[in-house]
């Protein structure tokens, strides 16, 4: 933004120091005028030889001639000292500000590592660096993310993509193959990269946080999509088990039931075939709302599982298969979970699979009726 110059804050508050101290010198003169020049005579008096006051009595305008050229020379050395010890010590006490603005500087030139790290004891001014670290340690975290974000996205947008190029180069240069095989698998390939495109969108708008918020019933969620899921589960003969009280919550529903469907998604997926189960429960408290999914599956490690809600990672070798996955399930869980003010905690089970909750914000006006 475009401003016209003006005076910096330095010089204000060097001009507001001497004016303060000049009006402070004025009212003491004011004082001395009042409460001791208007009682000296105007006429001169003489004394009485026996009193203990010898000589003549001064008179108001013999100590005005002697006062004022002295008090004229008092406030000028109060205009000049207030100036100059108004300037070192508006310098000295905009110090730091002058460390913060550096620092936002350096921020704005796109290097977030700088941080300002003022020292000494808390007040205003090491309160807002102290958050101006915090912001920008937070915009690096985040600035890494998107980054190592957009490259894994790139990556795996280019697998699809390469590989559509290569069954299409098969098709016209040997005219031999089998067209509808290659059709099919084109048509494999064409639905991983729409499946992982959409996913990238829901992940934007949970990022944006581009939503309306509305009452939601995570209960009425968990049904819908063990719905939706369910001739995946039988495909893969994976037994779903659903439980829990109604459980009001307050967010998008459509993020909500993204958020749902990729939980029991993923349970499904990453399960015993033949013989898996899958567990969705909710539950609601005084102040939040839970939903846990459990499966059965392979034991996993703390250090594999505190990785899984990074985008693109997966606890297993991927699948080539149309239920697979793109990588993206429960990092949009992590997101959507984030942008409702809620905790996501992962946990392996000690008999393999793992366990999954959610916990949301429960709306404080709302009750399991008005759902």
């Amino acid at each position: 933004m475009n401003r016209q110059p003006g005076f910096s804050v330095r010089f204000k508050l060097t001009l507001s120091y001497a004016g303060f101290l000049m009006f402070a010198g004025l009212l003491l003169l004011a004082a001395v005028w009042v409460f001791l020049l208007r009682y000296v005579p105007d006429r001169a008096m003489l004394i009485n030889p026996d009193d203990k006051f010898k000589g003549v009595f001064p008179v108001r305008s013999a100590l005005l001639d002697v006062f004022a050229p002295r008090a004229a020379a008092v406030l000028a050395f109060l205009l000049v000292f207030g100036l100059v010890g108004g300037w070192i010590l508006a310098g000295r006490m905009l110090a730091p500000l002058t460390r913060i603005t550096d620092a936002t500087s350096v921020a704005t030139k796109g290097s977030l590592s700088h941080r300002i790290r003022l020292p000494g004891r808390k007040d205003e001014f090491r309160e807002l660096a102290d958050a101006f670290d915090t912001m920008l340690a937070r915009l690096e975290a985040h600035v890494a993310e998107q980054r190592r974000f957009a490259a894994n996205a790139s990556h795996e947008l280019r697998t699809p993509l390469a590989i559509s190029q290569t069954l299409l180069d098969v098709a016209r240069n040997d005219p031999t193959q089998d067209l509808g095989e290659i059709i099919d698998r084109l048509h494999a390939v064409n639905a991983r990269a729409i499946d992982l495109t959409e996913a990238l969108l829901v992940l934007s708008r949970a990022d944006q946080r581009s939503f309306t918020r509305e009452p939601v019933d995570l209960s009425l969620l968990v049904e819908e999509a063990t719905e939706t899921l369910l001739p995946l589960a039988e495909k893969r003969g994976v037994a779903i088990e659903t439980s829990g009280d109604i459980a009001p919550a307050f967010g998008s529903q459509a993020l909500l039931l993204q958020l749902t469907t990729n939980l029991v998604h993923n349970a499904i997926v990453h399960n015993l075939p033949g013989k898996g189960t899958v567990r969705a429960e909710t539950g609601a408290g005084p102040e939040t709302v839970v939903l846990t999914v459990e499966n059965s599956g392979e034991k996993l490690s703390p250090q594999l599982v505190s990785t899984l809600t990074e985008p693109f990672q997966r606890a297993t070798e991927r699948i080539r298969n149309d239920h697979a996955g793109v990588g993206l399930g429960l990092a949009i869980v992590r997101r959507i979970t984030e942008v409702h003010d809620g905790s996501l905690t992962i946990t392996p089970r000690a008999e393999g699979g793992l366990r999954i909750a959610v916990q949301l914000p429960a709306p404080p006006a709302l009750s399991p009726k008005d759902i």
